[in-house]
């Protein structure tokens, strides 16, 4: 039993149970379809028995764009472990593709609190901040990231995107 529960926790076994689930997105295509208003991956059951199968499903959701399916997902995981920071973290990245920034922003609190100030979290918090219009908090949150990593090319392309937004066009000058 002791065994299984420091499984359950491996960071491998959360890579490898991702791998898959990347692996079955690709042999079943992106193709979805909705049933009453909520889209998902076909073939794909929302619940799932372990915190870790419901959490790398709710990653694949995400990445596929079925926010409101990963919602669902993460909430499971949360369900079984509450102390899950990763899965607070996806749940937060759920919230703020469906436009609840208040509840995004309670989730990367309880995030924050299990893992600390990691690179993914400062990103996805500063893409959060960019969603809402925030550019001076986006790029602070974005900043902190590039400390920890400053080649990172996500975050780099991320303040080129805030800068992008922010400068005037002849189109649509501010």
């Amino acid at each position: 039993m002791v065994e299984r529960e420091e499984a359950k926790r491996s960071p491998l076994r959360r890579v490898r149970l991702g791998l898959v689930a990347g692996l079955f997105l690709l042999i079943v295509g992106c193709q979805t379809r909705s049933d009453e208003g909520v889209a998902v991956v076909p073939g794909v059951e929302p619940t799932l028995p372990a915190s870790d199968e419901a959490y790398s499903l709710g990653r694949v959701n995400l990445a596929a764009g079925n926010s409101g399916l990963a919602e669902r997902n993460f909430r499971d995981a949360l369900a079984r472990n509450k102390d899950d920071g990763a899965a607070w973290l996806g749940l937060a990245a759920a919230y703020d593709n469906l436009g609840r920034y208040e509840l995004a922003d309670r989730a990367y609190v309880q995030a924050k609190t299990l893992l600390g100030e990691t690179l993914e979290m400062l990103n996805n918090r500063g893409y959060s901040y960019m969603l809402r219009g925030d550019g001076r908090r986006a790029l602070s949150q974005f900043e902190r990231a590039l400390a920890i990593d400053p080649a990172n090319p996500v975050i780099a392309n991320n303040i080129q995107l805030l800068r992008a937004a922010r400068t005037p066009t002849r189109s649509a000058p501010f």
